[in-house]
């Protein structure tokens, strides 16, 4: 039998510790149905038996303390929620106990914004991570060693496992429950729970809100440029004359302050334009295309698709109820 310990951090999404106990009770329940033995003994552990969330609104009891659990095989970190560096400070007593059971043979998955928990274990220095998008420049911004991998749901590396932003968590569980389990099981566990199995990406769902929490501010100038000016062919030659920076040094300094290539920023700013033409217009793509600024339409799809994981009509139609299919 699996040993699955859930932990009960300060601060917690009180959701991010109630699904992953639902979902694998729920699988050993999928099994006894079927005659067969139950898979998980799952436990909710914490610093201590009571634990308040949400200003006291809840209180989680948890099964038992984490310096009472000598070995478990899987540990679900839910999400965090308030300000994330005092979240973390309240919960760096889980860091120590963490690392010791990965060293120990558990695995460690993420949920949503728990990555940020994850990550301040140093277990994810040189990895790939999965995170919610909202949160995507302050967590580059406290965790440089860790590659947040933008749109992906589900990242996996060493036994170390994240997810993307919010609902997209329960792709995770289901996933978890096939290499536990199976591949029945899961598929399962999908329908019941009507989670869509094998969806890869929450690229849709990403608003791209470049990040400006930094103190330089010709770059910072010539990010304000790039938004107000959306329609505009912006080269990173006229960026760097304009600002008068030499073209290398513009580009060090605005990737340096913004996790963006000038390049990457120029074209997120003028998909997210799109996208919001897409979701409140009846224009076509074409209309939409030359109204962010692209004349070709090959670039113009390759990029939107790149970004957001869709092609411009099948945005449109998932996000526009009025829109008409082409």
């Amino acid at each position: 039998m699996k040993h699955i310990t859930i932990l009960v951090p300060n601060e917690a999404v009180l959701a991010s510790i109630s699904d992953p106990r639902y979902m694998f009770t729920a699988v050993n329940g999928f099994l006894e149905a079927a005659g067969k033995a139950p898979m998980f003994h799952v436990q909710l552990a914490g610093l201590s038996p009571e634990v308040r969330l949400n200003n006291g609104v809840f209180t989680v009891h948890t099964d038992l303390l984490i310096q009472d659990i000598k070995k478990t095989d899987l540990i679900f970190i839910p999400a965090l929620s308030g300000d994330l560096k005092q979240s973390l400070e309240i919960n760096k007593a889980f860091l120590p106990w963490i690392v010791d059971q990965y060293k120990n043979g558990a695995e460690v998955a993420s949920l949503c914004i728990g990555a940020f928990l994850l990550a301040a274990t140093g277990l994810l220095n040189g990895k790939e991570c999965s995170s919610h998008w909202q949160t995507a420049n302050e967590f580059r911004s406290m965790f440089p060693e860790v590659t947040l991998v933008d749109g992906r749901i589900i990242t996996e590396e060493d036994g170390l496992y994240s997810s993307g932003g919010a609902n997209s968590y329960w792709n995770l569980l289901v996933y978890l429950v096939e290499k536990y389990a199976n591949r029945e099981t899961a598929i399962l566990a999908s329908k019941v729970f009507a989670v869509e199995i094998d969806r890869k990406s929450q690229s849709p769902f990403i608003m791209f809100t470049g990040q400006k929490k930094h103190e330089d501010e010709p770059i910072k100038n010539a990010q304000e440029f790039i938004e107000h000016n959306v329609a505009d062919k912006i080269s990173v030659e006229d960026l760097a004359l304009k600002y008068a920076i030499g073209k290398r040094h513009f580009e060090r300094r605005f990737k340096k302050a913004t996790n963006n290539t000038p390049v990457e920023y120029i074209q997120r700013v003028k998909i997210e334009a799109a996208k919001k033409h897409f979701e409140t217009s009846s224009k076509n793509v074409n209309e939409v295309m030359y109204d962010v600024g692209y004349s070709d339409t090959k670039s113009f799809r390759s990029v939107f698709k790149k970004i957001t994981g869709l092609s411009p009509i099948d945005y449109r139609n998932r996000y526009n109820r009025a829109a008409v299919v082409e």
